[in-house]
């Protein structure tokens, strides 16, 4: 799978997508999208950099969602090969290399909102009873791309109820060999396929205020 990932990575760079997340690909360099014309960046070396360059935004705050559209800028990364691309691609956005692929093979299965919540036990089991209408209502406001999350989403919010509240270039296209080319030219998709934890812990707090 590994190397399964690399090819897959060197085929999307060769088609000219070089857009991921808030990163711009410029051969074995990376950087802030929106600093790509900088010249005054700071210099790393290492892919186990982009680690910390991950950790924290603008204003040294942590960021728990590594894939909000808040990246800190004013950095490089300048590394060897594409192999160490690969590597501060992962530490930059988790485990998203391998589900753009497995989404392309058509191996990549969605979970929609109502099967997570469903699953959820304890402190969170709350969840369940929370409503189509409440949730889709979070879901427009937590997933928003321009200031929460830059993943696109596979899921719905039931297999007969799709999410509402969320503009259409929020959702990724169907898989398949001609999925990519019905996105931008230049993006590599970061891919969310169930509710992440985030959401649900904000589902259970809209569940406890309205049950107040």
């Amino acid at each position: 799978m590994k190397d399964s990932i690399l090819e897959a990575l060197s085929t999307w760079l060769a088609a000219g997508r070089n857009r991921f997340g808030e990163l711009i690909i410029k051969g074995t360099e990376l950087c802030h999208y929106h600093d790509r014309d900088r010249e005054d960046l700071e210099l790393f070396t290492k892919p186990e950099a982009a680690r910390l360059i991950a950790t924290l935004d603008d204003a040294d705050q942590y960021r728990p969602l590594k894939s909000a559209p808040n990246l800190r800028h004013g950095w490089k990364l300048v590394l060897k090969d594409l192999q160490e691309v690969k590597l501060a691609l992962d530490f930059f956005y988790p485990a998203m290399l391998g589900t753009l692929l497995a989404w392309e093979q058509q191996r990549l299965a969605a979970t929609n909102f109502r099967d997570t919540v469903a699953r959820q036990s304890g402190m969170y089991a709350v969840t369940k009873h929370i409503s189509n209408a409440q949730a889709d209502e979070l879901i427009g406001e937590f997933c928003r791309h321009d200031t929460k999350c830059l993943k696109r989403i596979l899921w719905q919010i039931d297999t007969e109820r799709p999410i509402t509240t969320l503009a259409h270039q929020k959702f990724l296209p169907p898989a398949g060999p001609h999925g990519l080319g019905l996105l931008e030219p230049e993006e590599i998709p970061l891919i969310c396929c169930e509710a992440c934890n985030l959401l649900v812990a904000a589902a259970r707090r809209v569940v406890k205020v309205s049950g107040e």
